[in-house]
């Protein structure tokens, strides 16, 4: 590669008082950026969703009711919403940086939790959802790809989109939504249904996942996925202790009225093992004047935002970049073997030049019947899921981290996180010609694996 043709500079980006890094995230519709509070030093993430994209899909109600839910439930256990922000084409969500991954991943990577680490997760899980229940919202999509783990392994409960508040004189709620597997009877049979119910069900779903490795109903047609879960037709793996057994035995329970409640799990002798109630901080004062400001359009109440970027070949890298590939601000996980977290950003690294890296990348992706849409170094694979009808997509962008040596940064954009780990898999397989493989003594390019969000 001539260096001389090509002129790289760093690309700095302010958001109001966040200093905005790389893309961590991204989706059918919103991208997740790193950024960096230069008041406080605080790592945040930047949730970005375009206006007119929101607009297109009518989801300015849902993503209003989102995000004032997550003002509303301040939890440890759940992750913190700080503020919302506009610019004239953009809203901007800042959130709590969380650093430790998907627990769903953390299932893939090890097969089944422990029991005594599975309890601890449960345990916190409860805790945040009781948190939720006396504050009258039901969340209605609990499954481990929306609970997060932060850098000390505690739960983080996060995606309230299908979240529910009630509403004045009604009792039960009637919109069908959330993930069939984890969903209750009553909320797939379209019966009225109490939130509160539907949600320890999808708890009990999440327990028995964690312990087994796998789901208690799965199968390949909706019909016959409905009618198990309808009759509960589960078993419970030989290792799972009495005691384990008989909760979630009563809260699969598939008539609410007799389903176990919150209180009744608190109170069952396996769950109250070595058990630490994590409780909210003091109630503070809840202000919605920033959403309220955002989505009623209020003139003068955008943020100021301010880009500078020059460059003809890929993006360098910055040492406050590379904080985004830490385990918080711990780099040791970008060489310990012992942070071995499998999560659903993953990366490797080249030292073929970028436009080689890219065309390698696109016949790949043909070959695997994906269409493939570069530009600026950074490729969009599209294609449909195995797994269920909708789309499976991902973002493939290249780094340049030091002269001649280029990171591969690919994540998810749509579609089942189990699909993607095995996609990841096949993709290094099939790109083996350009991957770099390090001597003896240097960090791996496989080492160079993740970061969540």
């Amino acid at each position: 590669m001539d260096q001389k043709k090509r002129i790289t500079t760093k690309k700095t980006r302010k958001l109001g008082k966040y200093e905005v890094g790389r893309t961590i995230g991204e989706g059918s519709f919103a991208k997740v950026k790193f950024a960096r509070n230069t008041d406080t030093g605080e790592n945040v993430a930047i949730k970005i969703m375009a206006k007119s994209t929101i607009l297109k899909n009518k989801m300015a109600d849902q993503i209003k009711r989102e995000i004032s839910i997550m003002k509303i439930v301040r939890h440890p256990n759940m992750v913190r919403l700080y503020e919302v922000l506009a610019s004239p084409s953009k809203i901007y969500i800042v959130l709590e940086f969380v650093t430790g991954g998907e627990l769903f991943d953390r299932i893939v990577h090890k097969g089944r939790l422990e029991e005594s680490e599975a309890r601890k997760y449960f345990q916190q899980l409860i805790d945040a959802i009781a948190h939720c229940h006396c504050k009258g919202v039901y969340h209605r999509d609990l499954k481990p790809e929306n609970l997060l783990l932060d850098n000390n392994g505690n739960l983080k409960v996060s995606d309230f989109g299908l979240s529910a508040l009630p509403e004045q004189g009604v009792e039960l709620l009637r919109t069908t939504c959330g993930t069939p597997n984890y969903a209750a009877p009553e909320v797939l049979n379209g019966q009225g249904y109490d939130g509160s119910a539907a949600d320890i069900w999808s708890c009990g779903v999440i327990l028995f996942v964690i312990m087994a490795g796998f789901l208690p109903f799965s199968e390949t047609d909706l019909p016959s996925l409905y009618r198990k879960i309808s009759a509960a037709e589960f078993s419970c793996p030989q290792w799972f202790s009495a005691d384990v057994k008989s909760l979630i035995q009563r809260i699969l329970d598939p008539n609410p009225n007799t389903r176990i409640q919150i209180q009744g799990i608190r109170k069952h002798s396996w769950f109250r093992i070595n058990y630490m109630p994590t409780r909210a901080k003091e109630e503070e004062e809840v202000n919605l004047d920033d959403v309220r400001a955002v989505f009623d359009g209020i003139e003068g109440s955008y943020v100021a935002e301010n880009i500078e970027r020059r460059y003809e070949g890929p993006l360098m890298m910055n040492a406050f970049e590379m904080i985004t590939l830490s385990q918080g601000l711990n780099l040791s996980a970008l060489f310990d073997r012992r942070q071995d977290f499998v999560k659903r950003q993953t990366r490797f690294v080249s030292r073929r030049e970028p436009s080689v890296i890219i065309a390698n990348i696109e016949a790949v992706a043909t070959s695997m019947g994906f269409r493939a849409h570069t530009r600026n170094f950074k490729t969009r694979l599209e294609g449909l899921s195995s797994i269920k009808a909708g789309q499976f997509a991902v973002v493939i962008e290249v780094y340049e981290v030091a002269p001649s040596l280029f990171m591969v940064d690919v994540r998810k954009a749509a579609g089942e996180t189990l699909e993607y780990h095995k996609f990841y898999k096949k993709l290094c397989e099939k790109l083996e010609n350009i991957i770099w493989r390090a001597t003896e003594g240097m960090p791996k390019p496989e080492l160079f694996r993740t970061i969540t969000f």
